[in-house]
């Protein structure tokens, strides 16, 4: 039987790099080496380009090396476009011909649109949302005024570009603004960033100075938001035209909130799918997870992040109240994306299959329109 085959993008240049290694391990183990032919290109930090060998022998299933964790970045030194075919060359080969690319790449500088825009200029199908869709979503403080005029809720916020707080005056300012339309505590990130990386809360002027400062060392906008006290529910949507949306899956933090070190270093956080909710406060979950997914012209995949406030845990019940949407959701042992579909009985196999088929879809719906186009 013929190979598909599959270029594997992983590492990059953002503050994600080792959560793209580990995620990259699971692609790995889900694509059947007897019916896919991948390439695995990782990317350092500092941008080079190499044909990972450890992630060739993961794949080919050598003796000793199921116990990486991560996956090197190591081997042939490559450019960007070296396993793709030319740009403008897609319309002379078959849909088979041509490499699939998965580029899971966490962060800036891969979840943001700009591969995506690369892969486009390349001609070749890839998995996740395209350009506008991914940079809408990554950046938060678009996100949130997308969301905001599709009817979605969310939480009280502010945002300034790094220009905006050039001085102590403007930072003086801001936190006043702060403190009288959000108040304290708040939380505050970097707006192109993701695995909650450079996110503190703030719960004075004082540790806001500090928070603002953490925030822009990641990033020249900053959105602040009001702290929800509430339950962490999180739904997996996978699809094109046509969505699906998984059960609804709850995160436990074992610290102050869910940070980075909850996630990838402690590891104390516990989670719960199906999460127990009512069939009503359910339906309008996947309903609201859709609906964001659409608004950020998601396609492919997404993973959508809501709190939930219903009084139990000491709010005033203000119910579904959407976080965010992550286009390249982690893949790691812990990630919530696999194992929400996985309760639904979808192998990691079977979903990596199902993004590939979502991709070569896409692709081809596209390529038929620029044909048409051509010729009208």
């Amino acid at each position: 039987m013929k190979r598909r085959r599959v270029v594997l993008l992983f590492g990059g240049r953002s503050a994600e790099h080792d959560v793209s290694r580990t995620s990259a391990v699971t692609f790995l183990r889900a694509l059947d080496p007897d019916r896919f032919d991948v390439l695995p290109i990782g990317i350092s930090p500092d941008g080079a380009w190499a044909i990972s060998d450890s992630a060739l022998a993961l794949h080919r299933r050598v003796p000793g090396t199921e116990l990486l964790s991560q996956v090197d970045i190591s081997g042939t030194t490559t450019s960007p476009l070296a396993a793709l075919p030319a740009a403008g060359t897609a319309d002379a080969m078959l849909i088979d011909e041509l490499p699939i690319v998965i580029p899971v790449l966490h962060g800036p500088n891969g979840e943001d649109g700009t591969v995506q825009g690369l892969l486009e200029l390349a001609g070749v199908p890839y998995v996740g949302p395209g350009v506008l869709g991914s940079a809408m979503a990554m950046d938060k403080s678009v996100a949130k005024v997308v969301l905001a005029a599709a009817g979605i809720p969310q939480a009280k916020w502010l945002s300034r570009r790094s220009w905006e707080l050039a001085n102590d005056e403007s930072v003086a300012r801001f936190t006043t603004d702060t403190a009288e339309q959000i108040g304290w505590p708040v939380f505050v990130k970097p707006a192109n960033m993701g695995s909650s990386v450079g996110v503190s809360k703030a719960t004075s002027p004082e540790s806001f100075r500090e928070a603002l400062e953490l925030a822009m060392g990641f990033d020249d906008t900053v959105v602040i938001e009001e702290t929800i006290v509430g339950r962490e529910i999180e739904f997996a949507v996978i699809g094109n035209d046509v969505v699906e949306v998984s059960a609804a899956g709850e995160i436990y933090p074992g610290s102050t909130f869910y940070d980075y070190d909850d996630k990838y270093v402690l590891a104390n956080a516990n989670y719960s799918i199906p999460a127990q909710l009512s069939v009503e406060q359910l339906a309008t979950g996947v309903r609201l997870a859709e609906a964001a997914y659409r608004a950020l012209r998601c396609e492919g995949m997404a993973r959508i992040d809501f709190f939930l406030d219903d009084g139990s845990t000491g709010g005033d019940g203000r119910g579904w109240i959407v976080n965010e949407a992550n286009t390249i959701p982690g893949f790691t042992p812990i990630s919530m994306y696999p194992k929400l579909w996985e309760a639904a009985g979808v192998s990691h196999a079977a979903l990596v299959e199902k993004l590939i088929d979502l991709a070569v879809d896409r692709f081809e719906r596209r390529r038929g329109r620029v044909g048409r186009s051509r010729h009208t």
